[in-house]
């Protein structure tokens, strides 16, 4: 069942979804959590068919937060909310309200969307694309318990990943961290199975991807050793050796889907490790609503590291600016050579 409400309002939109849930013999009760998708035009489909899928597992309502930001200011002073109500089958096992901001409400999205959060229910915010550069500050972030970005989707993933530990907050997590779950699974059974000693790890993967930095901050904080990252084709992660006192651990992937686990001493085993869609991401996070202190350890460890590494290069930086404008000055100060003297010619002897 689907209702089309054009120039509405929270309290209309609240009325037709008691009328849908009459309509098709639906009650509310049964949905445990309210998911909050803020995403553009260009990427609100797949995002709510994700949402849609892990909605299978996780039965909510999923409040879709489409901000229309028009360039003519005519268009800009007119406030406008239009909504779309989905129940039933257009809306897998929950609700759907898909709501289109325009002009002035889309500064005041939070007032919108509180009058249709479920009673006493877990809310999720999650941002597809456009993170917010501090998603607990953001007016619709305040709202939440969980608070779900995706660096991956950003321009500039490293830095966003650095942004991201400036101002972590308990309650926020990456989906790029999500995508290394079953790695991490996978190495700590490896490591499991034999009595050995970690001493140096390496993380290979494509350039720039923010799951191969998490996965490599993770290695160096729990196992307290330098982790070397290499770059590849991809997809994705590709590969993490681990040397250790009984021989190298070794986890590759080269096809993004099939991974050999190779540990010395022991035969290679074929593991299922393929990379997974946002559907079966967004279902991970939802299992879970309590912070993810993991997250926050090796996302620390991580900045940490930078700002080490920022010390280190710095001084060097400021030795040189220094011996550069000494040389300059000295340069300035001594007196430019007078040109020698042009020799007169010799006089030719007489003959």
């Amino acid at each position: 069942m689907k209702t089309d409400l054009t120039d509405t309002t929270s309290s209309k939109i609240n009325k037709a979804l008691v009328l849908g849930r009459r309509a098709i013999g639906t009650p509310a009760v049964g949905m445990v959590l309210t998911l909050v998708i803020v995403t553009d035009e260009e990427n609100a489909y797949d995002a709510l068919k994700a949402a849609n899928e892990a909605s299978r597992e996780h039965p909510s309502r999923t409040l879709v937060v489409i901000k229309r930001v028009s360039r003519s200011p005519r268009d800009r002073a007119k406030a406008r909310l239009d909504a779309e109500v989905r129940l039933g089958a257009d809306a897998s096992t929950g609700e759907t309200v898909v709501l289109r901001l325009y002009g002035e409400v889309v500064d005041h999205a939070q007032s919108v969307v509180l009058p249709l959060l479920l009673p006493d229910a877990p809310v999720v915010v999650w941002w597809p694309v456009n993170a917010p550069s501090d998603p607990a500050n953001d007016p619709l972030g305040a709202l939440a318990q969980r608070r779900v970005t995706d660096t991956y989707s950003a321009e500039q993933p490293i830095q966003e990943l650095t942004a991201r530990a400036d101002a972590y907050t308990p309650g926020d997590t990456d989906l790029s961290w999500t995508r290394i779950t079953p790695w991490r699974s996978m190495l700590a059974a490896a490591l499991d199975q034999v009595v050995c000693e970690v001493t140096s790890a390496e993380v290979e993967g494509e350039e720039f991807n923010p799951s191969v930095e998490l996965l490599a901050m993770w290695l160096a904080d729990r196992l307290k050793v330098p982790v070397r990252r290499s770059k590849s084709a991809g997809p994705g992660l590709t590969s993490v050796r681990m040397e250790t006192s009984s021989g190298p651990i070794v986890l590759d992937r080269p096809d993004g889907s099939l991974a050999t686990l190779s540990i010395q001493g022991q035969p290679d085993r074929g593991v299922a490790l393929k990379r997974r869609d946002t559907a079966e991401l967004i279902a991970e996070e939802l299992r879970r609503l309590d912070p993810d202190d993991t997250y926050a350890t090796a996302l620390r460890f991580g900045l940490e590291r930078l700002d080490e590494e920022a010390a280190t290069t710095a001084p060097e930086t400021v030795v040189e600016t220094v011996v550069e404008a000494e040389v300059e000055a000295v340069v300035e100060t001594v007196p430019a050579a007078k040109p020698a003297a042009k020799k007169a010619p010799a006089k030719k002897a007489a003959k």
